[in-house]
């Protein structure tokens, strides 16, 4: 007689085993219908799944996290048996669940075009509206090897048999069509019910450019209609703020194949760098940083004993030169033991917090690479703190504090935290890892923060807490980081003398706040759609003549603004009134002060706005007032942020 405990801790009993489905049932016909799946004792779990002993349940639907996924993987699923009915001789490869969707790579010789996708998403409607019943059942690897080879799916089979031969292996059948999937999946197809196909790519056979190019096609699926709108109007939204569209249109920056993922940058966009790396810079000082700087180049010896070579080497650019090997820097960390290194320290010169915008190269596969947001060379506003253990406390809660600070300055204020611990491919003791878990975790309960826990995500030398932002159109970026250390300072020989006399390890913090500077400025870019705050716009103020008359009036303003360390521009084109407004509105200026006749003659400046309000005409003095509150703001909507 199984009892079943819900989350709200009430209990029910049964006379037998049952199914997740049959206890949604009991419970009433309309979490019945809902029901996708179940968690029983922590195992994700289809709704078929047999509960025979006492368990916890939690029970699936789509309106959880859980219950998206599985809609996806089925959906992934649902897409192949699509294929396999429509072209028949087309292979089915691997098809996981990605953020926002999932995807499919398929062996087929003639190749797919768009117009088979509106085919193949024709076919998954009418799978979906046959409710087909989706089943489990469990097979060894031979017998799944042999299966799968009998159905002529070769690179199925070959999966199959890279799987240990006593492992048991899960597979899925509707109608037809049956697949391999560790599940769980949803009872029916006619539980998915909004979907999109999205694109075509190539894709080689498990990743690996020696073997064969496949034909990848991504999928999008969603619990409902409203979502699935939401979603694609999500994405005409982010084409439209495309950092590297904006940039051209802004004369920002630009890519050259010669320098592939390294950024070219423009004055407009330099101005933006630099202002984001002095303010960052005047912050890291008024919280008791060091600024640094270390070499570019560092000989492969440092990079073995600090771990990164074995971990990082075909990501490394390396050269070499008098019979030297030599990488490229890849990260900051060991350049910076090796200042911490210089000198006897004491206890006493603890917390020491060495801070460098960090110039990286990486040696990122060409077809990830995307604009400023994936980069093979790119500045990290880096620091690493060298601390006792009992002052990780009190330094983590400050540095979180610092990046709160920051991103509200920059406008974001939908922080999300995960903690990130031990992977399987790592370095240090079990007790090491222990602390340092314990010391991250410990810090973010004491600051009261919300939090998710991201098993075996943590660094090979330590676990991690990372800050994601929200952009205004609800998309994710990983931007902030903190990691405890306590293996790499004793690998590069970091010690301290403490109160005792005795030789110390200190621990080390890795932090840095925006990660990338390039990054985070595509991130501010396309949060922004190029209307930048005042404080980050390249030209804050463009100063406009309607006729000749007023050119020397305009080169007057325009000096004084400059004076007052405001980024103001002249048009003095011989072009209509309204084609230069329109021109510099299209370039977000935040203002345009227009000088005529009457302006000229009275000493005053008439303003308008980016989006086209008209303030009026005003004195200089009070124009300047407005820049500099606009300014004082920053990111933030108002000074009481």
């Amino acid at each position: 007689m199984p009892t079943i405990t819900l989350p709200d801790n009430s209990q029910r009993e049964y006379d037998h085993a049952l199914t997740v489905m049959q206890v949604s049932e009991s419970i009433g016909p309309g979490l019945a219908k809902a029901t996708l799946g179940g968690m029983v004792d922590d195992n994700f779990v289809d709704a078929s799944y047999l509960i025979e002993k006492d368990s916890n349940l939690r029970i699936i639907t789509e309106r959880d996290p859980e219950g998206l996924e599985i809609i996806r993987h089925s959906c992934a699923h649902l897409m192949a048996q699509a294929v396999k009915e429509l072209y028949p001789e087309a292979q089915v490869t691997i098809g996981p669940v990605i953020e926002d969707g999932f995807y499919y790579d398929y062996a087929y010789e003639p190749g797919f075009t768009p117009d088979d996708l509106v085919k193949i998403e024709k076919k998954m409607e009418e799978l979906s509206k046959a409710d087909l019943e989706v089943s489990r059942s469990v097979m060894t690897r031979d017998e799944a090897t042999a299966f799968f080879r009998n159905l002529g799916e070769e690179y199925k089979a070959e999966i199959i048999e890279s799987i240990p031969s006593n492992e048991d292996l899960s597979l899925y059948t509707q109608g037809d069509f049956t697949d391999l999937c560790r599940g769980p999946h949803v009872p029916s197809t006619g539980k998915i019910k909004s979907f999109k196909l999205m694109k075509l790519a190539g894709a080689y056979w498990r990743g690996d450019s020696n073997n064969e190019m496949l034909q990848r096609i991504y999928g999008t699926a969603w619990q409902d209609k409203k979502a699935l709108k939401a979603y694609l109007t999500r994405l005409e939204e982010a084409e439209k703020r495309d950092h590297r569209k904006l940039a051209k249109k802004q004369d920002l920056f630009h890519f050259q194949e010669e320098a592939p993922g390294m950024v070219f940058w423009h004055p407009k966009g330099w101005t933006i760098y630099k202002i984001i790396e002095q303010y960052i810079s005047t912050k890291m000082r008024q919280n008791g940083y060091q600024e640094i700087h270390t070499p570019q180049v560092v000989d492969k010896s440092l990079w073995e004993r600090s771990g990164h070579w074995d971990k990082f080497r075909e990501d490394m650019f390396t050269t070499s030169s008098e019979s030297r090997d030599y990488a490229i820097k890849p990260m900051n960390c060991p350049c910076h033991i090796q200042v911490f290194n210089q000198g006897l320290k004491s206890y006493r010169d603890l917390p020491l917090r060495l801070a460098e915008f960090g110039s990286c190269h990486r040696n990122e596969a060409s077809g990830t690479l995307h604009g400023l947001m994936r980069a093979r060379n790119f500045t990290q506003d880096d620091a690493h703190i060298f601390c006792t253990e009992h002052q990780i406390q009190d330094e983590v809660s400050n540095f979180i504090d610092l990046l709160f600070e920051v991103y509200r300055d920059f406008g974001f204020d939908d922080v999300i935290i995960k903690l990130s611990t031990r992977p399987e491919n790592r370095v240090g003791s079990d007790e090491i890892w222990d602390k340092s878990e314990q010391a991250l975790e410990l810090a973010l309960n004491n600051k009261g923060l919300d939090w998710a826990l991201q098993p075996g995500e943590g660094a090979f030398y330590g676990p991690k807490i990372e800050f994601s932002l929200k952009d205004c159109i609800g998309r994710v970026w990983q931007c902030g980081t903190i990691q405890v250390d306590f293996s790499m300072p004793e690998r590069l020989d970091a010690s301290y003398v403490n109160e005792d006399s005795s030789k110390q390890v200190p621990v080390m913090l890795h932090r840095a706040i925006v990660g990338s500077m390039e990054r985070f400025i595509g991130i501010l870019i396309e949060n922004y759609a190029g209307a930048y705050p005042v404080w980050l716009a390249p030209v804050q103020a463009v100063i406009i003549s309607i006729t000749e008359n007023q050119i020397d009036y305009a080169k007057k303003i325009s000096e004084i603004l400059k004076n007052q360390h405001f980024r103001a521009e002249v048009d003095l084109r011989n072009e209509t009134i309204g084609l230069k407004i329109r021109d510099h509105a299209m370039q977000r200026v935040p203002y345009q002060i227009i000088l005529g006749a009457r302006e000229q003659n009275e000493n005053t400046v008439a303003v308008r706005t980016r989006d086209g309000e008209d303030l009026g005409t005003m004195s200089l003095d009070t124009l300047i007032q407005r820049l500099n509150d606009d300014v004082a703001c920053l990111g933030r909507t108002n000074l009481e942020d």
